[in-house]
């Protein structure tokens, strides 16, 4: 009978190679079409995290 939870390196935690590890959660709303846009890029994750940085640098 198959493993109903996938394959067992899928349950392995990721590693990442950042300096810091992304522990946190933020939710946060958008307009549909802010949505759509970030969704097309190729990692909208990443973009979110960089546009967010971006911002905080220019404001120190």
């Amino acid at each position: 009978m198959p493993n109903p939870k996938g394959n067992p390196e899928n349950l392995k935690p990721i590693k990442s190679d950042r300096e810091e590890p992304l522990t946190e959660y933020l939710h946060l709303r958008v307009t549909k079409e802010m949505k759509e846009e970030v969704k097309a890029k190729d990692d909208p994750p990443e973009f979110c995290r960089q546009a967010i940085q971006e911002k905080l640098d220019r404001e120190k």
